[in-house]
């Protein structure tokens, strides 16, 4: 019996402003469905600063044609580490799991991206692996244009 592989990939990318910036950009999570493709909400219910970290409780409403699910989240931001860890509570996923490390390289900064998932739905799993590094390319691409729109106004 063949077992499906859980979709995950990982995108590095050079984005032209500080990091402390585009850190503040993913955790500002309401305001994802402004800009994150099939993005149709997004709500924090729980932000707790805890020093060296902070831990978010949030919800994000994804949807695409007849596909519509929300699901929860448990997001740490560390700030010694710089990385953000999204783990998934609940919801629509079997398992997520998502790590955002951002560094800065004179006045850009690095950020790498990875993500793994697995929907519980297998039909839905499998479509998902064959569209997925494409919808992550783009949500990607997103995430660099709205830092560059926000940050380098000139």
């Amino acid at each position: 019996r063949k077992t499906i592989s859980m979709p995950s990939a990982s995108i590095k990318k050079e984005i032209p402003c500080s990091k402390k910036n585009l850190i503040d950009m993913v955790l500002d999570i309401e305001k994802y469905p402004e800009f994150v493709p099939w993005c149709l909400g997004g709500k924090i219910h729980t932000k707790i600063d805890k020093g060296n970290t902070v831990e978010i409780i949030a919800d994000l409403t994804i949807g695409k044609s007849f596909f519509n699910e929300t699901y929860k989240s448990f997001v740490i931001y560390d700030k010694f580490a710089d990385s953000i860890h999204v783990t998934n509570i609940g919801g629509p996923l079997k398992h997520l799991e998502n790590k955002w490390t951002f560094r800065q390289t004179g006045d850009s900064s690095e950020v790498d991206f990875h993500v793994d998932f697995e929907l519980k739905n297998k039909i839905l799993n499998v479509l998902m692996i064959k569209t997925f590094d494409l919808g992550l390319k783009k949500i990607a691409g997103a995430f660099e244009k709205r830092a560059n729109e926000l940050f380098n106004k000139t």
